[in-house]
Parts: C-alpha cells; sequence; structure tokens
C-alpha cells in the first residue's frame, strides 16, 4: 500500500489549519570562495529561530540522486508519487493560465529563446528573460499568422518573461515525442522525433510549428526561437479533498505552480499583485474559508537557475524578513520548504536534498540546531526523508489522521 492509499484511510476532518510555505529551489551548494551555501551566507534570523523549535529535516523529492522538474517536486510534497503520476509540464502551464483542456488536447511549455541562425546554435535559452509584455505582443502575433497546423487548432498563450503555452487540438494526438531543448546554451536545438510509434504524426506537426514561428521571427532578437518541451494531455489523479478530507487552496502567482495546485483539487485564489506581500494579503483575507493553504514563493529559484549566488542570498533575506507573517497566522502545522535545490553554483535543479522544517505544538525542537540550512537541517528529528511523507507529517501534526489498525 502506498503512503496515498495509506492516509485515505485513517484521514479526518477537523477545524485545524496546515499551511505550506514552499519556497521554489530553495536548497543550494557551497560557494567555493566561501565554503558557505546561499542559505549559509544569508542573514535570516526568524527561519534560524524557527528551525530550533522545528522538526527539521532534508527532503529527497523524488529519489537519492535524481534530480527533479519542479511538477514532479511538488507532486510529491503534495503527497503524490513522481513516479506513478508523471504529470508533463504544458498541461500544468496551460491549466495554470486558464486554457480549458478537452481530452483530445496536447499541451507543451514554450520558452522564447535566442538562436545564432548562422551557426545554428541556442546562444540564449530564455532569451535575456524578455519583459512579459513583449511575451505577449509575440504570441499575439504567432497566434494571428499560426492558426492551423494541418488538421490541428493552435492555441498560443503568454506566461510571464519568456515562457509561454502551446495547445494542440484535433484527433490523434500523442505525449510520445521528445522535445528540442538543448539545456546548456551553444548548442544546437534538436530535432523533435517520436519516441514511440504513435507519436509520428505529432512530431511532424510540432516541427512543423517550429519551422513557422522561426520564419517570423528569425528577424527579432532575442526571442527569434521557442523550444518546446512538457508535451502532456490531462491526467487523471486523485484529488486532495477526497484523499486528505481537506478544503484545500493555493496562492501562487506562476502559471505552472496554480495548474498544478488546480489538477490535485485546490482552489486557485488570485492574487492582486505578484510581490510576496500581496500572497500574505490574500492568505489573511481568506484564512477563515481553507483549511490547507499552499504558499509558493518563485524567485529563488530564478535566481539559482540564473546562477546568481548573491540575488538568491538577498532574496533568501527578504523572504526571511516575512516569516513572522506567516508564523503569526497560528497554523495547526506550518511547513517551510524548498521544493527541490536549485544552485547558484550549478546555475539549475540539482539532485541534492532540500532544507525542511515543520512547526507546531507537537514538534520537537533540537538543541543543536544553529539555524535553517542544508547542515544544520541534517541534524534535526527527520534526517533525511522522502517528500513525500510531508503531507503525512502535516497532517499528523494537526491531528488530521486517526489510528491505523486496532
Amino acid at each position: 500500500m502506498n503512503t496515498l492509499d495509506l492516509v485515505k484511510q485513517v484521514a479526518q476532518k477537523n477545524d485545524k489549519k496546515i499551511l505550506m510555505v514552499v519556497i521554489d529551489g530553495l536548497g543550494g551548494m557551497p560557494n567555493p570562495e566561501t565554503g558557505k551555501t546561499e542559505l549559509d551566507t544569508a542573514k535570516t534570523p526568524n527561519l534560524d529561530a524557527l528551525a530550533k523549535k522545528s522538526a527539521a529535516g532534508l527532503t529527497v523529492p523524488v529519489e537519492y540522486g535524481i534530480t527533479p522538474g519542479s511538477g514532479p517536486a511538488h507532486l510529491s510534497l503534495f503527497g503524490y508519487d513522481p513516479e506513478k503520476y508523471q504529470i508533463g509540464r504544458g498541461v500544468l502551464e496551460a491549466i495554470g493560465i486558464g486554457i480549458h483542456m478537452k481530452n483530445i488536447d496536447l499541451a507543451l511549455r514554450g520558452n522564447f529563446a535566442t538562436m545564432d541562425y548562422s551557426k545554428n546554435m541556442v546562444t540564449d535559452r530564455r532569451a535575456g528573460r524578455i519583459p512579459t509584455e513583449k511575451n505577449q505582443e509575440i504570441c499575439e502575433l504567432l497566434q494571428e499568422k499560426i492558426p492551423k497546423i494541418e488538421d490541428c487548432e493552435v492555441i498560443i498563450k503568454s506566461g510571464k518573461e519568456h515562457r509561454f503555452v502551446v495547445v494542440f487540438r484535433g484527433e490523434g494526438l500523442s505525449e510520445n515525442i521528445t522535445d528540442n531543448d538543448p539545456q546548456k546554451e551553444n548548442n544546437p536545438a534538436k530535432k523533435i522525433i517520436a519516441s514511440k510509434p504513435d507519436g509520428k504524426k505529432t512530431a511532424e506537426i510540432v516541427n512543423k510549428f517550429i519551422e513557422r514561428v522561426s520564419e517570423l521571427l528569425k528577424d527579432k532578437p532575442p526571442a527569434n526561437y521557442c523550444l518546446l518541451r512538457g508535451f502532456s494531455k490531462y491526467p487523471d489523479i486523485p484529488q486532495m479533498g477526497d484523499v486528505y478530507q481537506l478544503k484545500p487552496a493555493a496562492i501562487a502567482t506562476y502559471p505552472m505552480y496554480r495548474g498544478l495546485a488546480q489538477l490535485v483539487g485546490m482552489t486557485i485564489i488570485q492574487t492582486p499583485g505578484e510581490t510576496i506581500e500581496d500572497e500574505i494579503t490574500v492568505l489573511k483575507k481568506e484564512w477563515n474559508n481553507y483549511d490547507f493553504f499552499y504558499v509558493h514563493i518563485k524567485k529563488t529559484d530564478a535566481y539559482g537557475e540564473d546562477g546568481n549566488f548573491d540575488a538568491k542570498v538577498k532574496k533568501i533575506e527578504e523572504i526571511d524578513k516575512l516569516i513572522p507573517e506567516f508564523v503569526n497566522m497560528k497554523a495547526d502545522s506550518l511547513i517551510i520548504c524548498g521544493d527541490h535545490s536549485t544552485p547558484a553554483m550549478m546555475s539549475g535543479h540539482s539532485w541534492h536534498p532540500v532544507p525542511f522544517m515543520l512547526y507546531s505544538k507537537y514538534s520537537f525542537g533540537n538543541e543543536t540546531i544553529q539555524g535553517f540550512s542544508e547542515r544544520e537541517c541534517l541534524k534535526g528529528a527527520l534526517g533525511i526523508f522522502r517528500a513525500t511523507n510531508v503531507m503525512s507529517l502535516a497532517m499528523a501534526h494537526a491531528m488530521k489522521l486517526g489510528k491505523f489498525g486496532a
């Protein structure tokens, strides 16, 4: 029996509340010059004080040595086995920006990128993180010029900065194709091919789409090419309300995370702006309406991916100043964690275990813990454990699990 099925058997309703604050890409690696990670370097008195009173540890999002994407890492935090429930990034982004998907649809996540056509090299996979307004202009142009590819309707929607979403709507489309993202700058884009026989038609359609985009954008750098990945259809997945007997809500400003939360049954609460303060304002306003809140904080991950150690440190320090706002909500289970590690020293996601703490009146503190960091969390009562156990721990600390067996 997996953890999700076990928890479903013993979950029980009560009026207690769980608050999960996910600081995206939280974990890091030591800077060679100082020997300190981003968390070690940042001045975080509030996180440090809370860690000393919490059950702390390090989470493994998928498996030891496996580097997770944001989707699998979040699914794990919500208690879903990411190997069983493999959900492509495309459908998460599509739902997150409000596209109502049909069962024939194939969604994908796109990056506008910079291509040196003379060398056939992708020189910037994110096109310098173009402004969202520029993204919107490009998507409007592409939608006007590429309404269909063969017998498929094409739906193009802008996301944030360099990100956008495409949905192909037509019969016989398959998820079984590769992507064209080289994953590293100054490499040629890949050709999309079928990974199984049923993907041949889809690969042809998507390659034609890329060709059309290139024709339209070739002379418009920095966003003069597109990288496509996360090909996916709408999945069948258990809902959190049914599994956990919760009324869950999500507060997130980025489409993918709203999409993921919606897929597992959370109500998406819109924020008036995109700052953490805006998220906290909405959290306070809606506090009495739900018993589980997921709050997502993004920029730590973005700075890690950019290799910007100092900016990630600064963002962690900004978050630390707001930690009392979350503590003052007086949740029965308060979780502060990351979904995965994004070390600035690697400029990308990594397999390293992720700092985690859970504070409640039932949590065991640890006098030996000096703060909230990778090394300090390793001293915690939870040690290194699978992220799929986070929800059962949160439920237990909120007295939302009954006894198993006689």
